[in-house]
């Protein structure tokens, strides 16, 4: 199957609906180490809308689970670290998507324009992100994202 760009007529169509993550990939700037940006194998999924929203919500595989139902402050803050969630609008441009965030996990995201280089090969997205600070640790890093879309429900 070849590789499409996201260009040419009908490059929102090409995204709409929900896309599991697959793997999440983080690459130092400085080192060029390569690690999983959230561990193996994270949960999440991203949606994209024809109304132009997205919504993306991602979760550590291995997540800590509170002692009940209301979190100690020390559950909370794990909890908040294996998290990384948002929703906006996005817009579309050749090669790239770009995410204007209006809600965030993180209050510093709002009002922030996050740039996706994409590729879709079959029913495969990928992204790759121009450098930028890690949000957890503030390192300058590159991150490359993998989803798979997920089928539309049937009635």
């Amino acid at each position: 199957m070849t590789k499409q760009r996201l260009d040419g007529p009908g490059i929102q169509e090409q995204l709409l609906g929900t896309w599991k993550m697959l793997a999440w990939r983080r690459q130092v700037v400085a080192t060029g180490e390569v690690s999983d940006a959230l561990g193996p194998e994270p949960r999440g999924f991203i949606t994209y809308t024809a109304d132009t929203r997205v919504m993306v919500l991602v979760v550590k595989r291995d997540r800590p689970m509170p002692s009940n139902l209301t979190p100690t402050p020390a559950e909370k803050i794990a909890l908040y670290d294996s998290l990384f969630a948002y929703s906006g609008t996005y817009s579309v441009d050749a090669e790239q998507v770009t995410h204007h965030i209006d809600t965030s996990w993180n209050e510093a995201w709002n009002g922030t324009h996050q740039v996706r280089y994409c590729t879709i090969e079959g029913n495969r997205l990928t992204y790759r992100s121009p450098p930028a600070k890690d949000p957890m640790d503030g390192e300058q890093c590159w991150y490359t994202v993998e989803f798979e879309k997920v089928p539309e429900a049937r009635s």
